[in-house]
């Protein structure tokens, strides 16, 4: 009997060995809560464990929001942090949203914070606007000059839109489209030259911060370069496209016309043909009337002398064109 006494103290002190060495691990920050009045117990800090939670992350995070006069309880912590999300950040955000005199309250933070935005550096780009510069962009004005137009954008978060307001890169692009529609609207590019600020009242006026997460401030020009003239080139090459259709056309008509001056030889071959065979059948015509009688002899000799009376006449009257 005496042996089972002492197996039980031997086992209850073990078991209390291992209390107090379980409990010890979270006395530290216990002991840190209560003197940072944070309130946080020992069981809510072994319930943080038990729920995979560090408690070291929750108990800083509390403390924070107690010293700086914006209590944050540890179950709403615990939530956020359960949900993937940056406690401390949420903390800090909070603490420089209420120095800037902000509105922003814990659920508002934490959901930015799950948004995928940066809360704290949102707050802080509330406090200090951001600028930013666009790449160069390229506009006509009506004259047909090209401009090339750089612009720094200074803008401000807001906090009630940055939970589905669009980002940098639509603001971006938003002014980049204004300045090609103002440039676009001028009637000479020396009106952009000499007042460069139409283009930034113009794009500010446009009311082009809807539905984004930023407020623009300011647009201002940081550059105005004069490109190529894009009326000539247009013209240019308009007219060496017209030089081309003219030249096709051209090219048409004298294939064509070869065509017909080919089918025009083609037929007076074909007519010297037929003459050369109607002269081959004289002589056959000739024989046959002498024959049946229907030319006599005197007649044949009469014919001969003719044709050679003519043969003559033709050589004396081309001899002095000879010798000339």
């Amino acid at each position: 009997m005496d042996n089972l006494i002492i197996i039980g103290i031997i086992i209850a002190a073990i078991v209390v060995i291992i209390l107090l060495a379980f409990i010890g691990k979270f006395f530290s920050l216990w002991l840190q809560a209560l003197f940072s009045k944070a309130n946080v117990s020992i069981f809510q800090l072994i319930g943080m464990r038990l729920r995979k939670v560090p408690p070291q992350v929750i108990v800083e995070a509390r403390i924070l929001s107690c010293k700086a006069g914006l209590p944050v309880d540890t179950n709403l912590l615990e939530a956020h942090y359960l949900s993937r999300g940056n406690v401390l950040r949420v903390i800090q955000a909070l603490i420089a949203a209420n120095k800037a005199n902000i509105k922003l309250d814990f659920k508002e933070a934490a959901a930015i914070d799950l948004a995928g935005r940066n809360v704290l550096e949102a707050v802080q780009m509330s406090v200090n606007p951001k600028v930013i510069e666009t790449p160069k962009v390229s506009a006509v004005a009506l004259d047909g000059i090209q401009l090339h137009a750089i612009t720094r954008i200074t803008v401000r978060a807001s906090i009630q839109k940055l939970v589905g307001g669009a980002g940098e890169e639509t603001v971006v692009a938003r002014v980049g489209e204004g300045i090609v529609s103002s440039i676009g609207s001028a009637q000479s590019h020396k009106e952009v030259l000499e007042n460069p600020n139409m283009i930034s009242k113009k794009v500010l006026a446009s009311g082009l911060d809807a539905g984004t997460a930023f407020e623009i401030l300011s647009i201002d020009i940081a550059d105005v370069d004069v490109g190529q003239n894009i009326g000539a080139i247009l013209e240019t090459d308009r007219a060496e496209a017209d030089k081309k259709i003219a030249q096709a056309k051209a090219e048409e008509r004298r294939a064509m016309a070869f065509a017909a001056e080919q089918e025009m030889k083609a037929k007076v071959m074909e007519m010297k043909a037929k003459l050369v065979e109607a002269e081959a059948q004289i002589p056959m015509a000739m024989a046959s009337a002498l024959r049946e009688g229907k030319l006599g002899v005197m007649d044949y000799y009469n014919l001969k002398n003719i044709e050679a009376d003519t043969q003559m006449r033709k050589e004396i009257g081309s001899a002095p064109e000879a010798s000339k």
